[in-house]
């Protein structure tokens, strides 16, 4: 009679039969999987078996993987089958950035990136106001004025002329910018006398220095001191949609950009309950790198394969979006600048040096070529003084490269942490911004490949959809949203599905040295899995965005089942 075994031995050896005695007894016992995919197609990212029929899991990890046939002999009675009728198995999606307590409130704020001009983002936060309590300030929106007609940026006057009396501070899409009415101004005490902050803009009315109402990074920190802050129930209530929401894409971990203690505490407490359904990376400040160091934690840290301290991030320059990207020639729509650098290089420079030397994984975004280039002359630089060691140093976005810094990205080892939804979002006026001959090295995921850096894809939620597949779309055909180039925006910088599929899932996992439990399906690894609604390895590529998840898998418990 077959039994399922408990094992404590490692479950990369559980391939088969498993023999083993018993007192003086000889016994041979098949492993009884608990989770099985049948008849599928299953693209593992993993080069010793690219491609298989089916997978066993058993507990948390996977058990097996191979032919239907093979597996069919892995099931028990209490083993749950489900057939894939050649469906197309994926290991579970890792999004490599994103802010994820944003992407949770944004369900509860108001909507303003798709308003199509300036009245209805106005009608909207009118609209918003009536349904806020006294003293409630009307946050968040995602704005973006390039979808309106002339592309003008809103006015303090602007909002004034919908909502006069509620403190509105509602930020761009790209979280680099953001604009307030007359009554925040006068709270924040920001005038005419006002000097610019240090990594930050106060737009002025045209021949004045009167504020025009928006401010561009770090001029932001002007208001964010009397923003009323979030309880912790209205942080959980974020977290919990958010992970709702992961689940429903194929998102099984990603990487907080934004994580705070209260948010550690949210993560545990839901682990604690069951409820937790994605893993997270959580990502520091860098600016708290001796908090961390005094702690002991190193890069990487974790005591489960749920939640982790995985380093921390900062920033050089802002964003092309908000035209504070840090870039070598000025703005061709504003001639006058040419980006800013949120942090001070010789500030950053020594901040990098600190938590390198503590043992800490270093991310820091940087968007512009000039920003890129900085950041790289500064990793070059800790790498020497600090000695040999496995680094793994991030850019966090690796928007625009000068071609000469392809190789210096890969001699150094540094990881492009890109978001390739951004490409066919930003592609709709990036061109105005910087002119077309920076374009052409702008979002290069087929410059990164072909220079041999090691390149992954994420989100950046809530500045793009968490969705991966929209991501894998988008780094595959390159067509704008606004559909004016259905051959691609600069279509040499595609690459192939097989290429954008790795960088969301074994990509990811490398940029967090988690390549060893999760990223391919192979025996051991964890049982982390998505299935997808069509097979987007075979499909006419523009039908990609059009694909949906059909079941979502973590650590073998099927989480989501549409």
């Amino acid at each position: 009679m077959l039994e399922t075994v408990l094992l404590l031995s490692p479950l990369p050896m559980l391939l088969g039969l498993v023999s083993f005695s018993v007192g003086s007894r000889a016994a041979s016992q098949v492993v009884q999987a608990d989770l099985v995919f049948l008849n599928g197609k299953v693209w593992t990212v993993d080069k010793a078996l690219p491609q298989a029929e089916a997978v066993a899991v058993w507990q948390d990890r996977i058990l097996a993987v191979g032919t239907s046939e093979d597996i069919r002999t892995l099931i028990g009675p209490k083993t749950r089958v489900m057939d894939l009728e050649g469906k197309l198995l994926l290991p579970g999606f890792n999004d490599n950035h994103t802010h994820f307590l944003m992407g949770g409130e944004e369900e509860f704020e108001v909507r303003l990136k798709d308003s199509k001009d300036e009245e209805e983002f106005g009608r909207r936060l009118a609209a918003k106001a009536k349904e806020l309590p006294p003293g409630g300030w009307i946050t968040g929106g995602n704005w973006d004025h390039d979808n309106w007609p002339g592309g003008r940026l809103p006015t303090a006057e602007l909002i004034d002329r919908y909502v006069p009396d509620c403190p509105v501070f509602v930020n761009r899409y790209d979280g680099h910018m953001a604009v307030v009415n007359s009554v925040v101004l006068k709270i924040a005490g920001i005038s005419a006398e006002t000097p610019d902050p240090e990594g930050g803009v106060i737009v002025r009315k045209p021949g004045s220095r009167e504020p025009a109402g928006v401010l561009r990074d770090n001029a932001m920190d002007l208001v964010y001191p009397h923003v009323p802050q979030s309880s912790e129930a209205e942080k959980r209530r974020a977290i919990e949609a958010a992970v709702a929401h992961a689940r429903r894409v194929g998102v099984t971990s990603l990487q907080d950009m934004s994580a705070s203690p209260a948010l550690m505490r949210i993560y545990q407490d839901l682990l604690k309950e069951g409820e937790l359904t994605v893993r997270i990376d959580a990502r520091w400040p860098i600016a708290s790198w001796k908090q961390l160091a005094e702690l002991g934690i190193e890069q990487n840290f974790r005591n489960s394969d749920w939640i982790k301290i995985g380093g921390v991030k900062g920033f050089m320059d802002g964003s092309l979006g908000s035209s504070t990207a840090l870039f070598f020639e000025p703005y061709a729509h504003e001639p006058e600048q040419s980006g800013v650098y949120m942090t001070p290089p010789e500030e950053l420079r020594q901040l990098i040096l600190g938590a390198d030397k503590a043992g800490l994984h270093v991310a820091i975004h940087a968007i512009g070529d000039k920003a890129n280039s900085d950041l790289l002359d500064i990793y070059e630089e800790v790498a020497r003084s600090g000695g040999p060691r496995e680094r793994r140093f991030r850019i966090e976005h690796a928007q625009h490269i000068r071609p000469k810094d392809f190789e210096r990205y890969a001699r150094l080892g540094v990881i492009a942490c890109a978001q390739p939804y951004h490409a066919i979002d930003d592609g709709r006026w990036a061109e105005g911004r910087i002119g077309r001959e920076r374009c052409r090295t702008t979002y290069p995921f087929r410059s990164f490949l072909d220079a041999g850096v090691a390149l992954c894809f994420g989100s950046d939620w809530t500045v793009a959809p968490l969705d991966p597949l929209q991501g894998i779309d988008a780094a595959v055909t390159r067509r704008t949203l606004d559909g004016k180039h259905p051959e691609g925006w600069f279509p040499e910088q595609k690459i192939s599905v097989e290429e954008a599929i790795e960088a969301y899932t074994l990509g990811s996992a490398y940029a967090a040295f988690d390549e060893d439990i999760k990223g391919t399906i192979a025996p051991g690894k964890l049982a982390d899995l998505v299935v997808l609604s069509e097979d987007i390895l075979t499909i006419p590529p523009e039908r990609i965005k059009d694909v949906v998840v059909l079941c979502t898998v973590v650590g073998g418990r099927v989480v989501y089942e549409k």
